[in-house]
Protein backbone atom coordinates (compact mmCIF):
# COMPACT_ATOMS: atom_id res chain seq x y z
CA UNK A 1 0.00 0.00 0.00
CA UNK A 2 1.32 3.55 -0.71
CA UNK A 3 2.54 5.12 2.58
CA UNK A 4 -0.50 6.85 4.98
CA UNK A 5 0.13 8.92 7.77
CA UNK A 6 -2.53 6.30 9.77
CA UNK A 7 -2.13 3.94 12.02
CA UNK A 8 -4.70 1.34 10.72
CA UNK A 9 -6.83 1.57 6.88
CA UNK A 10 -9.45 -0.51 7.28
CA UNK A 11 -11.40 -1.93 4.27
CA UNK A 12 -15.05 -2.16 4.63
CA UNK A 13 -18.05 -3.34 2.65
CA UNK A 14 -20.60 -6.07 1.82
CA UNK A 15 -19.38 -9.56 0.48
CA UNK A 16 -15.94 -9.49 1.97
CA UNK A 17 -16.27 -12.47 3.41
CA UNK A 18 -17.10 -15.35 0.74
CA UNK A 19 -18.05 -15.05 -3.24
CA UNK A 20 -16.31 -14.05 -6.13
CA UNK A 21 -15.95 -10.61 -5.25
CA UNK A 22 -14.16 -11.78 -1.82
CA UNK A 23 -12.27 -13.98 -3.41
CA UNK A 24 -10.64 -11.78 -5.89
CA UNK A 25 -10.35 -9.05 -3.33
CA UNK A 26 -8.63 -11.20 -0.77
CA UNK A 27 -6.22 -12.71 -3.84
CA UNK A 28 -5.25 -9.24 -5.00
CA UNK A 29 -4.92 -8.08 -1.60
CA UNK A 30 -2.54 -10.81 -0.43
CA UNK A 31 -0.46 -10.37 -3.59
CA UNK A 32 0.00 -6.78 -2.80
CA UNK A 33 0.45 -6.70 1.27
CA UNK A 34 0.56 -10.63 2.20
CA UNK A 35 -1.33 -12.75 4.27
CA UNK A 36 -1.47 -10.19 7.44
CA UNK A 37 -3.42 -7.70 5.31
CA UNK A 38 -6.44 -9.72 5.62
CA UNK A 39 -6.95 -8.93 9.42
CA UNK A 40 -7.88 -4.92 7.73
CA UNK A 41 -11.06 -6.61 6.14
CA UNK A 42 -14.18 -5.77 7.68
CA UNK A 43 -17.48 -7.71 6.14
CA UNK A 44 -20.96 -6.00 6.64
CA UNK A 45 -23.21 -8.15 5.00
CA UNK A 46 -24.95 -8.50 7.99
CA UNK A 47 -24.70 -5.08 9.15
CA UNK A 48 -22.28 -2.68 10.41
CA UNK A 49 -21.67 -4.03 14.15
CA UNK A 50 -18.46 -5.64 12.98
CA UNK A 51 -17.52 -2.34 12.13
CA UNK A 52 -18.17 -0.25 14.78
CA UNK A 53 -16.37 -2.34 17.10
CA UNK A 54 -13.02 -3.32 15.14
CA UNK A 55 -13.07 0.71 14.59
CA UNK A 56 -13.21 1.17 18.60
CA UNK A 57 -10.61 -1.37 19.27
CA UNK A 58 -8.03 0.36 16.62
CA UNK A 59 -5.50 2.65 16.99
CA UNK A 60 -5.81 6.64 15.49
CA UNK A 61 -5.41 8.18 13.18
CA UNK A 62 -7.60 5.65 11.60
CA UNK A 63 -8.90 5.45 7.45
CA UNK A 64 -12.07 3.01 6.20
CA UNK A 65 -12.67 2.59 2.59
CA UNK A 66 -15.70 2.16 1.79
CA UNK A 67 -16.43 -1.05 -0.74
CA UNK A 68 -20.37 -0.95 -0.54
CA UNK A 69 -21.00 -1.36 -4.30
CA UNK A 70 -23.98 0.64 -3.78
CA UNK A 71 -22.01 3.48 -1.79
CA UNK A 72 -23.65 7.46 -2.25
CA UNK A 73 -22.82 10.41 -1.26
CA UNK A 74 -25.79 10.18 1.52
CA UNK A 75 -24.44 6.71 2.10
CA UNK A 76 -20.88 8.63 3.21
CA UNK A 77 -22.95 10.88 5.18
CA UNK A 78 -24.31 8.12 6.95
CA UNK A 79 -21.49 6.34 7.64
CA UNK A 80 -18.89 9.41 8.76
CA UNK A 81 -22.12 10.65 10.94
CA UNK A 82 -21.91 7.04 12.78
CA UNK A 83 -18.21 7.11 12.81
CA UNK A 84 -18.18 10.12 14.27
CA UNK A 85 -20.26 9.06 17.52
CA UNK A 86 -17.48 6.59 18.22
CA UNK A 87 -15.52 9.08 19.33
CA UNK A 88 -12.13 11.28 18.29
CA UNK A 89 -13.63 11.98 14.85
CA UNK A 90 -10.91 14.55 14.46
CA UNK A 91 -8.98 11.22 14.38
CA UNK A 92 -10.98 9.39 11.62
CA UNK A 93 -11.28 9.38 8.11
CA UNK A 94 -13.52 8.07 5.17
CA UNK A 95 -12.54 7.42 1.72
CA UNK A 96 -14.53 5.67 -1.19
CA UNK A 97 -15.09 4.09 -4.78
CA UNK A 98 -18.15 4.87 -4.79
CA UNK A 99 -19.15 1.74 -5.86
CA UNK A 100 -16.71 2.18 -9.23
CA UNK A 101 -14.78 -1.18 -9.24
CA UNK A 102 -12.53 -2.36 -12.32
CA UNK A 103 -10.52 -5.53 -12.19
CA UNK A 104 -8.62 -4.61 -9.98
CA UNK A 105 -10.59 -3.74 -6.40
CA UNK A 106 -7.66 -4.17 -4.12
CA UNK A 107 -5.40 -1.98 -6.37
CA UNK A 108 -7.66 0.71 -6.76
CA UNK A 109 -8.87 0.44 -2.95
CA UNK A 110 -5.13 0.58 -1.85
CA UNK A 111 -4.06 3.49 -4.44
CA UNK A 112 -7.02 5.48 -2.40
CA UNK A 113 -5.49 5.04 0.61
CA UNK A 114 -2.76 7.50 -0.61
CA UNK A 115 -4.45 10.00 -2.04
CA UNK A 116 -5.13 12.01 1.32
CA UNK A 117 -7.26 14.78 -1.03
CA UNK A 118 -10.06 12.21 -1.17
CA UNK A 119 -10.41 11.58 2.32
CA UNK A 120 -13.03 12.55 4.36
CA UNK A 121 -13.11 13.99 7.13
CA UNK A 122 -16.09 12.35 10.46
CA UNK A 123 -15.52 15.76 12.37
CA UNK A 124 -17.82 18.41 12.24
CA UNK A 125 -20.10 16.55 9.88
CA UNK A 126 -23.36 18.37 9.14
CA UNK A 127 -26.32 17.52 10.76
CA UNK A 128 -29.25 15.84 8.96
CA UNK A 129 -31.80 18.43 8.11
CA UNK A 130 -34.99 18.04 10.88
CA UNK A 131 -37.00 19.24 7.62
CA UNK A 132 -36.21 18.47 4.35
CA UNK A 133 -38.22 17.34 1.00
CA UNK A 134 -36.73 13.31 1.24
CA UNK A 135 -38.66 13.50 4.43
CA UNK A 136 -41.93 13.53 2.56
CA UNK A 137 -43.51 10.50 1.16
CA UNK A 138 -43.86 10.87 -2.56
CA UNK A 139 -46.98 10.01 -4.21
CA UNK A 140 -47.59 7.09 -5.79
CA UNK A 141 -50.47 4.19 -6.41
CA UNK A 142 -48.07 1.00 -5.94
CA UNK A 143 -44.83 -0.22 -4.58
CA UNK A 144 -42.06 -2.19 -6.30
CA UNK A 145 -39.92 -3.80 -4.52
CA UNK A 146 -36.35 -4.74 -6.89
CA UNK A 147 -34.19 -7.14 -5.22
CA UNK A 148 -30.44 -5.96 -5.11
CA UNK A 149 -29.19 -9.16 -2.17
CA UNK A 150 -26.01 -10.54 -3.09
CA UNK A 151 -27.28 -12.99 -6.11
CA UNK A 152 -29.51 -10.89 -7.48
CA UNK A 153 -26.86 -8.01 -7.77
CA UNK A 154 -24.59 -10.64 -9.63
CA UNK A 155 -27.26 -11.05 -11.94
CA UNK A 156 -27.37 -7.65 -12.72
CA UNK A 157 -29.64 -6.03 -10.76
CA UNK A 158 -27.89 -2.52 -10.20
CA UNK A 159 -27.71 -1.69 -13.77
CA UNK A 160 -31.29 -2.82 -13.83
CA UNK A 161 -32.56 -0.37 -10.95
CA UNK A 162 -31.31 2.55 -13.12
CA UNK A 163 -33.23 1.61 -16.06
CA UNK A 164 -36.15 0.70 -14.49
CA UNK A 165 -35.58 4.55 -12.79
CA UNK A 166 -35.31 5.77 -16.04
CA UNK A 167 -38.57 3.90 -17.56
CA UNK A 168 -40.98 4.56 -15.06
CA UNK A 169 -39.91 8.14 -15.58
CA UNK A 170 -39.63 8.49 -19.20
CA UNK A 171 -43.30 7.12 -19.36
CA UNK A 172 -44.52 9.13 -16.64
CA UNK A 173 -45.21 6.67 -13.80
CA UNK A 174 -42.07 7.17 -11.34
CA UNK A 175 -43.58 8.44 -7.77
CA UNK A 176 -46.59 10.81 -8.96
CA UNK A 177 -50.36 10.63 -8.60
CA UNK A 178 -50.98 6.91 -9.51
CA UNK A 179 -47.40 6.14 -10.56
CA UNK A 180 -45.14 4.05 -8.78
CA UNK A 181 -42.33 3.93 -5.89
CA UNK A 182 -39.67 1.72 -5.99
CA UNK A 183 -37.22 0.82 -3.23
CA UNK A 184 -34.18 -1.68 -3.13
CA UNK A 185 -34.27 -4.26 -1.08
CA UNK A 186 -31.77 -7.06 0.38
CA UNK A 187 -33.04 -10.51 -0.37
CA UNK A 188 -36.78 -11.64 -1.17
CA UNK A 189 -36.10 -14.55 -2.75
CA UNK A 190 -36.65 -17.02 -4.97
CA UNK A 191 -33.25 -16.34 -5.74
CA UNK A 192 -32.34 -18.68 -9.25
CA UNK A 193 -35.23 -17.17 -10.57
CA UNK A 194 -34.05 -13.10 -10.08
CA UNK A 195 -33.42 -10.44 -10.35
CA UNK A 196 -36.78 -10.41 -8.47
CA UNK A 197 -39.06 -7.62 -7.94
CA UNK A 198 -42.60 -7.42 -6.16
CA UNK A 199 -45.38 -5.57 -6.61
CA UNK A 200 -48.00 -4.04 -3.52
CA UNK A 201 -50.88 -3.76 -3.04
CA UNK A 202 -51.15 -6.01 -5.98
CA UNK A 203 -48.99 -8.80 -4.02
CA UNK A 204 -47.34 -10.15 -7.53
CA UNK A 205 -43.88 -11.04 -8.07
CA UNK A 206 -42.17 -10.75 -11.50
CA UNK A 207 -38.42 -12.01 -12.79
CA UNK A 208 -36.48 -8.87 -14.73
CA UNK A 209 -33.27 -10.38 -15.97
CA UNK A 210 -32.29 -7.44 -18.24
CA UNK A 211 -33.24 -4.25 -20.03
CA UNK A 212 -35.86 -5.81 -22.45
CA UNK A 213 -37.94 -7.12 -19.61
CA UNK A 214 -37.74 -3.73 -17.38
CA UNK A 215 -39.40 -2.30 -20.70
CA UNK A 216 -41.71 -4.62 -21.71
CA UNK A 217 -42.75 -4.84 -17.85
CA UNK A 218 -42.97 -1.28 -17.55
CA UNK A 219 -44.79 -0.27 -20.94
CA UNK A 220 -47.77 -3.56 -20.25
CA UNK A 221 -48.22 -3.55 -16.53
CA UNK A 222 -47.82 -0.17 -15.02
CA UNK A 223 -48.61 1.96 -18.70
CA UNK A 224 -50.72 -0.42 -19.97
CA UNK A 225 -51.93 -1.99 -16.91
CA UNK A 226 -52.58 -5.74 -18.04
CA UNK A 227 -50.79 -8.64 -17.05
CA UNK A 228 -47.43 -9.75 -18.04
CA UNK A 229 -47.79 -13.65 -17.45
CA UNK A 230 -44.13 -15.15 -18.47
CA UNK A 231 -42.28 -12.43 -16.37
CA UNK A 232 -44.90 -13.57 -13.25
CA UNK A 233 -43.25 -15.96 -10.45
CA UNK A 234 -45.61 -18.21 -9.40
CA UNK A 235 -45.87 -17.98 -5.15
Amino acid sequence: MTATPYARVLFAGPDLAEGSFAELFRRQLIALHGEEALADIVDTSAGHDGLWQTVQASPRPLLVIDLDPQSSAQHLDWLRSELAALGAPEHLFVASLLGQFDSDPAGAACALAGRAELHLECASVPAIPASHAWSCIPPHARRLLLCNGPRCTRRGALPLWKKLRETLKAAGKLECEGGVHITRTQCQFPCDLGPTASLYPDGEWYRMRDEEEVLRWVQERIVEERQVPDLLIKT
